[in-house]
């Protein structure tokens, strides 16, 4: 019983401190890619999102407990802030695809929660727990070339959805080519002029 008190509180402190060296490596690099069913069993790829505006995936622990609830509630109460800034969010657990239909279902979640019942997607990131399958509670902002450009690691689970609608005003001040898409309307093409004969 030591032994397994002992695992809990090293893997809990790890959990709430990190690992600051992996934390800040994949800020400013491209996004890992993956593909994931969501709660409706349908295919997600991320490379969908290229060129699409800006991608936030947020990281959660276990559909239904009461943090995760309150994380995901969030961002369903500021998805729409959130869309209107030009950006999608998926959340994404080591649940299976039933789990996350009952809880998409149970809170009326208004975007995906994709499965990653494997722990690929959360490996990849770098935020799973250590001893046990689940990811820590982490977010990231990805820009439309997929490009990791922030990664909030000390999520408060009631204050995700505000800090990434912030974040994403702040990047968009940053870089305001952000703001066109990369397959922009012909509208919006200067038109050729003319050459000189």
């Amino acid at each position: 019983m030591t032994a397994l008190k002992m695992i809990l509180r090293v893997s809990l402190a790890f959990m709430v401190f990190g690992s600051s060296a992996m934390a800040g490596s994949l800020l400013d690099k491209p996004a890992p890619q993956f593909t994931a069913k969501n709660q409706d069993g349908v295919e997600f790829s991320l490379s969908s999102r290229l060129g699409q505006g800006y991608t936030v995936l947020f990281f959660y622990p276990k559909a239904g407990t009461p943090g995760c609830t309150k994380q995901a509630c969030a961002f369903r109460d500021s998805v729409k802030v959130i869309r209107d800034k030009g950006a999608v969010v998926y959340g994404i657990s080591a649940d299976d695809v039933a789990a996350q239909k009952k809880f998409h279902d149970e809170h009326k979640m208004t975007f995906d929660l994709l499965s990653d019942a494997d722990a690929k997607i959360i490996k990849s990131y770098q935020v799973k727990m250590p001893v046990i399958s689940m990811a820590k509670r982490q977010t990231f902002i990805l820009d439309d070339k997929l490009i990791i450009r922030r990664h909030f690691e000390d999520v408060d689970p009631a204050l995700d959805a505000k800090n990434v609608a912030k974040a994403i005003d702040e990047l968009k001040a940053q870089s305001p080519t952000q703001k066109v898409a990369p397959a922009a309307s012909p509208e919006a093409a200067p038109t050729p002029k003319p050459k000189k004969k």
